[in-house]
């Protein structure tokens, strides 16, 4: 069965999360939205587009850092209404410039940091 973007489940903006995972050790590195132009794109490129919501226009990961994310498997959840991405990511994915955008844990009712900016 051919798959089609216009069958995933968007919210009222036309937008549906995506959460990308390094294809190697399984860590979650950030999420982002998409729209279905942004879906078509990383599917037909292999690199990995989101939507601004903020600039309201097209982000290829890595297009001015070099950070870039190259897809490994696209994959939808049950509802198709969440993406899952794991990628090949070239240095930090998360614009604080550490690895992961997922560096702050509560624990015990504190919140800590994980891990430090790279480099």
């Amino acid at each position: 069965m051919s798959f089609e973007p216009d069958t995933l489940v968007y919210n009222e903006a036309g937008l549906i999360p995506a959460i990308a995972q390094d294809a190697e050790s399984g860590t979650v590195l950030m999420m982002a939205w998409m729209n279905a132009e942004a879906v078509r794109r990383t599917l037909k490129t292999g690199r990995v587009t989101y939507w601004s919501r903020s600039r309201q226009t097209f982000w290829v990961k890595g297009e001015t850092s070099g950070h870039i994310q190259e897809l490994v498997d696209f994959r939808l959840d049950c509802d198709r209404d969440c993406l899952l991405l794991t990628i090949r990511q070239t240095g930090p994915a998360c614009h604080t410039n550490r690895r992961s955008c997922f560096y702050t844990a509560v624990r015990e009712g504190n919140e800590v940091e994980l891990m430090a900016p790279m480099g």
